[in-house]
């Protein structure tokens, strides 16, 4: 009896085992599971995101290159990493982060794009695994082709933050099991540095060089829509620049601004005018008044010249 009783348990002991088994595998082979891969562009057009630590750092630095890329049908967004809302030397918080949220949309209406305010103060962001994740999601939910970005060794704390959280988006982005809620990119982006002019620990290189002067009024009305930034000053300016009740002040002021950013545009031309000639030949460079620059990433795809061509199609043939 007793040794029909051990053979009877022995025998519930092995099925209910085989059924923890099975159950194992089963799980073991759906966390195996590869997720989905974003599928492809179906229109054939370029997707271009930018990361800017603050609403207006993007306009400033690829505005230019943006609205030509839209002009041909391609798609571009801007992403703003903080919401701005200490940018300013009269007002803070909430307020200005709405009005800094309606400048960079009034810039996406000039120069044809999208845009995006992340909900992260000014000052604040740090380079966490959240928002890696942030990062990632977002450059694939747009399928990008082409991410630019800050330099990582810069003055600001928000921009070396955000560039190195674009930068470890690098290659994370085309990883199946990072953020398997979002189809995972088949191929790594060409991610690119916005042109500044800090030496060390390395200086900026002008790998990729553009003239912008079909589009220079539309980069320049986009400066002027970011009002608290430019008219206004930012941090560092005060109710004297832009009095609201004295309109002969204020039309001087934006007389003072557009030409304040007609200057600094084309000191780019004039900084890689070797550049351009490489792209446009001596005889066209010589004439390009207005220009953006752009570093290669090594942490994304390294293109080559004939790819460079097809990412920024306003370059003349070879």
């Amino acid at each position: 009896m007793n040794d029909r009783f051990a053979r009877r348990r022995c025998f519930v002991s092995i099925l209910l085992l085989c059924g923890v088994l099975l159950i194992l595998t089963g799980t073991l082979d759906a966390a195996l599971t590869k997720p989905a891969a974003a599928s492809d562009a179906a229109d054939g057009k370029l997707r271009i995101i930018c990361f800017g630590a603050h609403p207006d750092d993007n306009e400033f630095r690829a505005g230019g290159v943006a609205a030509m890329w839209a002009a041909q049908g391609h798609h571009v967004k801007f992403v703003s990493c903080t919401n701005g809302d200490i940018g300013h030397w009269g007002t803070a918080g909430g307020p200005l982060a709405q009005i800094r949220t309606a400048e960079v949309k009034r810039c996406a209406e000039i120069l044809g794009i999208e845009t995006e305010v992340l909900d992260i103060h000014d000052g604040e962001i740090m380079p966490t695994l959240e928002n890696r994740r942030t990062f990632v999601r977002l450059i694939r939910q747009w399928r990008a082709d082409i991410v630019m970005c800050h330099r990582p060794n810069d003055y600001h704390p928000d921009h070396r933050y955000s560039a190195i959280l674009v930068q470890d988006a690098g290659y994370m982005v085309t990883v199946p099991f990072f953020c398997p809620d979002v189809p995972y990119l088949r191929r790594n982006p060409v991610f690119l540095f916005y042109q500044d002019r800090f030496e060390k620990p390395n200086p900026f290189s002008g790998d990729i060089v553009v003239g912008i002067d079909s589009v220079i009024d539309k980069k320049i009305d986009a400066a002027v829509a970011l009002a608290s930034q430019t008219l206004e000053g930012g941090c560092n300016g005060d109710e004297r620049l832009y009095p609201p009740n004295d309109q002969a002040k204020r039309k001087a002021r934006e007389r003072e601004v557009r030409n304040r950013f007609d200057g600094r545009f084309g000191s780019t031309a004039d900084r890689f005018r070797e550049e351009l000639a490489d792209w446009y030949g001596q005889e066209r460079a010589g004439k390009i008044k207005c220009a953006e620059a752009f570093e290669i990433c090594e942490y994304g795809r390294r293109p080559s010249k004939e790819e460079i061509r097809k990412l920024f199609p306003f370059f003349p043939g070879p």
